[in-house]
């Protein structure tokens, strides 16, 4: 097996589970994995694979922004949508949808460090490599993480609550 299989079979699952979570499209990151790689070929050595390949993908997402906004509105306009429906009764696949897009709305809320550490924890990342993609101390990693998912869960949460009052106002 050479280097460049070796590379894309180690780290190429993981890095598309954690640009799909921050992205909320499979094949952005499918995409944004992709050109990751790329860079990876061209770059030649790598001191430590998976920051590199993780820092670089995290580079390319924080370009995209752009597209990033547009997505972020389409989904309003679904949930805009699923709301207008008037949909009577518990609704299974609506209310997961629904919890989902809580979910989403609550993580991108977050300021883009804070959702960073948290996506990249998730992934099996540790704190030295979570630092040195973030570009802070390893000794801070635990307070942002602690602090991101303070906010993550009172967002969410808030979030849930809002909807459930709104669907008690439409039921009176």
């Amino acid at each position: 097996m050479s280097d460049t299989e070796r590379l894309f079979t180690t780290y190429h699952p993981a890095l598309v589970r954690y640009l799909t979570r921050r992205l909320g499209d499979r094949d952005w990151a499918e995409d944004i994995a992709q050109e990751t790689f790329v860079r990876a070929l061209r770059q030649g050595e790598l001191v430590n694979e998976r920051s590199w390949l993780f820092a670089v993908a995290s580079n390319l997402v924080r370009d995209e922004a752009r597209k990033d906004i547009r997505r972020r509105e389409h989904l309003a306009l679904l949930a805009a949508e699923a709301r207008d429906a008037h949909v009577e009764g518990p609704d299974v696949v609506l209310e997961r949808a629904l919890d989902a897009g809580d979910a989403r709305r609550a993580l991108d809320s977050l300021a883009e460090r804070d959702r960073q550490a948290l996506l990249l924890r998730e992934e099996g990342l540790d704190y030295p490599e979570i630092a040195e993609i973030l570009g802070i101390a390893a000794g801070s990693v635990g307070t942002t993480l602690s602090r991101a998912r303070r906010r993550l869960a009172e967002t969410y949460e808030a979030q849930v609550a809002a909807r459930a009052q709104r669907g008690q106002n439409a039921a009176s």
